[in-house]
């Protein structure tokens, strides 16, 4: 996986500094744009039930444009398109699971390559002084997209607590 980023970094899949000029990140109560606005509506939507396609299935099937910075057999990795932190991608399985409360023992490798992943991304991304891996689950967690995904911040202090 180490060769792939290196690839990936290589062809410029990978680039330092998630923010393009002009863009910001932006932390406010409830994230950008209402995010736990966002996560009622599809609670009350019924997206949970995974009927319909997601974004981050459209994503997969590229019928969704998203800046990839990895992608193996299990999972995809890309940008935030509302970044938090300088520094703000997603980890999500090819798989869809709706929810992490969803999983069962059945995903235990797959949940560990997404940490994986994840951590060998962060390490690309030049994220050596620390991030979060932050999960979101369900209405109360104000999970807005129900396809499980690992969203990984850094590039600056973090607070704490987080919400």
């Amino acid at each position: 996986m180490a060769a792939v980023l290196a690839r990936g970094l290589a062809r410029g899949w990978v680039a330092r500094g998630a923010l393009r000029a002009g863009q910001q990140c932006v932390s406010t109560a409830g994230g950008q744009d209402g995010e736990v606005g966002k996560a009622r509506r599809a609670a009350a939507a019924g997206e949970e039930a995974g009927k319909q396609p997601t974004i981050f299935s459209k994503i997969i099937a590229r019928s969704v444009p998203a800046t990839v910075l990895y992608e193996d057999d299990k999972c995809l990795v890309f940008r935030d398109v509302a970044p938090q932190a300088p520094v703000h991608f997603l980890v999500i399985p090819k798989r869809p699971i709706p929810r992490i409360s969803h999983v069962g023992p059945q995903d235990t490798e797959l949940l560990g390559h997404l940490l994986v992943v994840a951590a060998r991304t962060a390490q690309a991304e030049g994220l050596a002084d620390g991030y979060r891996v932050v999960i979101n689950d369900g209405k109360h967690g104000a999970q807005s997209v129900y396809h499980l995904h690992l969203h990984v911040l850094g590039g600056r202090q973090l607070g704490w607590p987080p919400g």
